[in-house]
């Protein structure tokens, strides 16, 4: 029996893993951590390596030998942390399911007082790094993305990109994360209806290695916070979000072109070479694009289906229903 696992996305860590899996270990073998879940308590660890290229994969080849709640899940190339963390989701089998990043800066004995949370009546608890230990660049567009996430979605929480968070198995079945999303997971999570809370927890500075995320994130965050926006608002009824912006430029375009019509008729005024009735004219045809358009996406929203978002290219000491989830025998 599981109850609980444990989803670590790596990519690049190899100097780091020892060290992780040795404070996993110790932090999921205490027994305050067993007296939470029914006995006999059981845990597994979900290392999905994504298309690192440093001898990472051979590294946990070795370590799951001595250590067989140990499972890796390999990708064919680097496909970003939102695919590995959708490949440990459908790995995974325990009752809470918690993921932390494979860099040691999150505290693994912090999981035990997020479960705590968890079983307060919570689905999902999100770490919040109060005092971080990163450098300027990362903590500066850290503050703002949080801010404006907080701003326009009125979730009131203060970090929701900490890789430490802790979910209710029910959670993360119903989670579908596609390119950059896993920095709002507890935005997606709220619009599903779940209850999420924040817990403090101590952040390290980085012990090995450098950051992996460039200036590109940025760029990338935008476009995914947009994308939730819209998704949280109107994935099941884009007519809503489409029909609403159609009529407001249809009937703008309308009224103008229904003064200039009037101008001609009853003050006789030259229709051509005015620029506003090419404004009237662009709105008309606007108008009836977005309406067509919120139209399609009603038929899509119906009908589309998505597959995954990655290519794995082995698996070590799953179990054959975990394995089969990938297509393969393990």
């Amino acid at each position: 029996m599981i109850s609980l696992s444990v989803i670590v996305p790596l990519f690049n860590e190899r100097e780091s893993l020892p060290e992780l899996v040795g404070q996993l270990y110790a932090a999921l073998g205490e027994n305050e951590m067993r007296t939470l879940f029914p006995a006999p308590f059981g845990f597994e660890i979900i290392l999905v390596d994504d298309g690192s290229t440093d001898d990472s994969c051979a590294l946990i080849g070795s370590m799951i030998a001595e250590r067989p709640e140990l499972r890796l899940i390999s990708f064919q190339r680097n496909f970003g942390k939102t695919a590995a963390l959708s490949a440990g989701f459908m790995a995974a089998t325990g009752d809470y399911v918690c993921t932390i990043d494979a860099d040691l800066q999150d505290d693994p004995f912090a999981i035990k007082e997020m479960i705590k949370k968890v079983q307060e009546g919570y689905d999902l608890v999100s770490g919040w790094k109060q005092q971080r230990k990163d450098p300027l660049s990362k903590t500066i567009p850290s503050k703002l993305f949080n801010t404006v996430t907080r701003l326009f979605t009125g979730i009131t929480i203060h970090d929701f990109n900490c890789g430490l968070k802790v979910y209710r198995k029910e959670v993360t079945r119903r989670l579908e994360l596609h390119g950059d999303m896993h920095r709002y997971i507890p935005v997606l999570a709220k619009w599903m209806g779940f209850r999420i809370a924040e817990l403090p927890v101590s952040h390290r500075a980085r012990k090995f290695g450098t950051t992996k995320y460039g200036s590109s994130r940025f760029f990338s965050g935008l476009f995914d916070f947009l994308s939730v926006l819209f998704i949280t608002r109107y994935l099941r009824r884009p007519m809503h979000f489409f029909g609403m912006a159609g009529l407001i430029s249809f009937f703008s375009g309308f009224i103008i072109s229904l003064y200039i019509t009037l101008d001609k008729i009853l003050l006789n005024k030259p229709v051509s070479n005015r620029p506003i009735l090419f404004l009237g004219i662009l709105l008309l045809i606007l108008g009836v694009q977005l309406f067509s358009t919120g139209l399609l996406g009603e038929m899509l929203s119906t009908s589309s289906s998505r597959g995954s978002s990655f290519a794995v290219r082995e698996t070590l000491n799953l179990t054959a229903g975990q394995a089969k989830k990938f297509g393969a025998a393990d």
